[in-house]
């Protein structure tokens, strides 16, 4: 009796069929692995952030996506999503230089993402007097420099009616007094001066060890290291461990009047010349 080829036994060369319980497992273990690499990413190396305020004008504007470096300071459970508690302390710590733009967690909650400008390390001495700056007793270099002018927009409103402006077609846009200031490293950024505020001439802040000291470019439009730790208030000393990471590339901006279902509106809405600006 001749042997009948068993129907189940797939032939030589040939696979059986993927099941389709096998190709849902498959695609799981593909999103489960795709999943902790944007988590180790975000986590340890970059992460995106966007610009809430205008309190780092003119550097920083309203619909700025940027790209943070993770691993400049040192890794600490802000690292993490959430703030999950699963590093202890800081691991490969490193303190900021003076003039970096750094996201952190703001106190006191220490649970919201704030950015600004690094001023003080641990051991110096800040004070302003009269809206300029004093760093350890010495002031720091400050040179006027032409206005910023910013296109009003969705994403842009001016300060006050004094610093809005319209061309002779109607375009409106905000004038703001700017200047530069050069700390002893030679570190050189701008700096916005619009009012005479209650900010403008502080006591001498001295920081203590594990903390520095920040401060936004928009001198009169920013709550601070200037200003007591509080909610919905200033932020005081930053605990070095509330860093999150420094600010590195402008990988996107945008003025607020793009429309989604108008799809040519987000070229037209995208302010071309600030993407790609690096820190």
């Amino acid at each position: 009796m001749r042997d009948t080829p068993n129907e189940a036994m797939p032939k030589a060369g040939i696979s059986p069929k993927a099941t389709p319980s096998s190709e849902i497992r498959d695609f799981l273990v593909y999103l489960a692995k795709l999943g902790a690499f944007l988590l180790i990413l975000r986590s340890l190396i970059i992460a995106p952030f966007s610009i809430p305020s205008e309190s780092m004008l003119p550097r920083l504007m309203v619909g700025d996506y940027l790209l943070v470096s993770k691993w400049s300071y040192g890794y600490s459970r802000h690292a993490l999503p959430f703030s999950v508690p699963l590093i202890p302390g800081r691991v490969l710590a490193s303190l900021p230089d003076r003039g970096d733009v750094v996201v952190f967690k703001a106190p006191p909650s220490n649970n919201v993402d704030y950015i600004k400008r690094v001023i003080g390390l641990p051991g110096d001495r800040i004070q302003m007097r009269g809206g300029q700056l004093f760093l350890n007793g010495q002031a720091i270099m400050r040179t006027r420099k032409a206005d910023l002018v910013v296109a009003v927009s969705p994403n842009t409103r001016c300060f006050a009616p004094v610093f809005e402006r319209a061309d002779p077609s109607g375009r409106l846009s905000c004038h703001y007094p700017r200047y530069e200031e050069s700390l002893p490293s030679g570190r050189r950024y701008d700096v916005l001066d619009l009012a005479d505020s209650e900010a403008d001439t502080t006591d001498v802040y001295t920081v203590p060890q594990g903390h520095v000291f920040m401060m936004g470019d928009n001198r009169d439009n920013s709550l601070d290291s200037r200003f007591p730790a509080e909610l919905g208030g200033g932020i005081g000393f930053v605990p070095v461990e509330n860093l999150v990471g420094k600010a590195q590339l402008s990988a996107f901006s945008t003025d607020g009047s793009a429309h989604w279902l108008l799809p040519w509106t987000w070229f037209t809405a995208a302010r071309w010349n600030r993407i790609g600006e690096t820190f």
